[in-house]
């Protein structure tokens, strides 16, 4: 996954079922729809829910952390920071997650950037709010020499 910004679902579904080389009877049966419905489903850019949730039990691949890796990247730091202060003496109904969990292809993804010279390091600890210890730390353990 090259990009977390614009994800077109369907496509990438369609390439781990043809990673997992899953027949399409199996997938029609554990859908429960037709060949033609799956079809349909590879050129969505968005699923529901409950398909996604179908896909990634049949595919064993957890799609929804795509959409996590998107809000890491992507979401604005300092407004969640403000409205998670504002609820903090709340008894919030939901589970509270932490937004920091990044995932070794996020990491990768960073220092792909940095390395092709697409980012530089500060470019990345500004924009997606990277502290800069744990950049360094990646680029220590992960890069590529």
């Amino acid at each position: 996954m090259d990009n977390f910004k614009n994800i077109h679902i369907g496509s990438l579904i369609r390439q781990k079922v043809e990673e997992s080389e899953i027949e399409m009877d199996r997938m029609c049966n554990f859908l429960k729809c037709s060949e033609m419905e799956v079809e349909k489903m590879y050129n969505e850019m968005d699923l529901p829910t409950n398909t996604l949730l179908l896909w990634s039990k049949l595919l064993e691949y957890d799609f929804f952390r795509i959409y996590t890796q998107h809000l890491i990247l992507y979401s604005p730091p300092s407004l969640l920071y403000s409205k998670e202060q504002k609820f903090e003496n709340q008894n919030p109904l939901l589970p509270k997650f932490r937004k920091n969990i990044y995932t070794i292809e996020l990491i990768d993804f960073i220092l792909e950037m940095i390395q092709t010279g697409e980012k530089t390091k500060s470019q990345v600890i500004n924009e997606y709010g990277i502290p800069k210890t744990t950049l360094f730390k990646w680029i220590q353990k992960y890069s590529k020499s």
